[in-house]
């Protein structure tokens, strides 16, 4: 059944409702036509209070009928055919080049695996812009994410640093998560209860600010997959914008294939220290890996068979120099 086509250009709320200026809706797409009805039929709801908003599809040529099942329940949304698996951040940037800047207050990036609920996306907006203590401005504002049965997602990280690689290694990302300094995971779940600041967060829904976007210009396609959000947020935090929660807003994330793919855990294990390498000296580089290697390694001697691809990758200069690729 086709979705309400009005749902996708300029849906009208209810009076003393909504939230003015044009929302940008963005999702990458690859091989998604299984996910993408339950995230259509999410968004109206998702969306709801936002009185001027457009869904924007970047495809990275799927194979399957993810453009036909756009085009049959989502006919008015804009989709940007990319011509090959480009990647996340490429699919971003050409439906980011598709958006009318002047006419844009905010963009929303959100995967086709997410579901937002009821007003999740004015709570995020309404997030935008504000005073941080140091003089910083929120420039992305992300949700509660929910696994699908209900139970907390800690999507809220700390920048990544050598301390943290090797608490990790040694206590876990959970239990690592529990200190400052020893984890790169917020875990206290009292931090997804209030406007918590972080230095990123995951990248399955987060709403970017006008301004931000403007400072910080184009995704980073060095990275393939994963990473890309994290060297995006970071990014914004150097000049100026804040990541933060906002906890009025929630929704549920179905998950990875990374948790169980090799192929997928070794591309997030070599781009985080690509990332750490691109922002760090050779010598904090050289220590940052050997943290990700001891936790790599550890779990491969307990039969985590994507771990022991990982470990293997990182011991191969020529995979931490190769291009990101699919």
């Amino acid at each position: 059944m086709t979705i309400d086509q009005q749902s996708f250009a300029t849906p009208r709320a209810a009076a003393g409702s909504t939230v003015g200026g044009q929302v940008v809706v963005i999702a990458v797409t690859w091989n998604s036509a299984a996910v993408l009805p339950g995230f259509l039929a999410a968004l109206p709801e998702g969306m709801a209070g936002l009185d001027d908003w457009r869904l924007v599809v970047a495809d990275n040529a799927s194979a399957d009928d993810t453009v036909a099942v756009l085009r049959e329940l989502a006919p008015r949304a804009e989709v940007v055919q990319t011509g090959r698996n480009a990647g996340y951040a490429a699919g971003l940037n050409a439906a980011l080049a598709a958006c009318d800047p002047a006419a844009t207050r905010a963009v929303l990036v959100c995967n086709p695996d997410v579901r937002m609920r009821p007003g999740c996306a004015r709570a995020l907006v309404e997030a935008l812009d504000a005073p941080q203590p140091d003089g910083s401005r929120t420039g992305i504002a992300v949700p509660v994410l929910r696994e699908e049965d209900d139970a907390l997602f800690p999507s809220l990280r700390r920048e990544p640093s050598v301390a943290r690689a090797f608490g990790e290694a040694v206590l876990g990302n959970r239990r690592a998560g529990r200190f400052r300094r020893w984890g790169e995971m917020i875990t206290d779940p009292a931090a997804y209860t209030r406007p918590t600041r972080a230095d990123w967060a995951g990248g399955a829904l987060m709403v970017l600010s006008r301004s931000c976007l403007d400072a910080c210009g184009p995704w980073n396609e060095s990275f393939f997959l994963y990473s890309e959000e994290t060297e995006y947020c970071l990014r914004a935090k150097d000049l100026g914008y804040a990541t933060c929660l906002a906890p009025e807003a929630t929704a549920v994330h179905l998950g990875g294939d990374s948790r169980v793919s090799a192929r997928l855990w070794t591309l997030l294990t070599l781009n985080r220290v690509r990332l750490f390498r691109l922002r760090h000296g050779a010598a904090a580089t050289a220590a940052f890996r050997a943290g990700v290697l001891l936790r790599e390694g550890s779990r491969a001697l307990l039969g985590r068979g994507p771990s022991r691809a990982a470990a293997a990758a990182l011991l191969s200069p020529s995979r931490l120099a190769e291009k990101p690729g699919p």
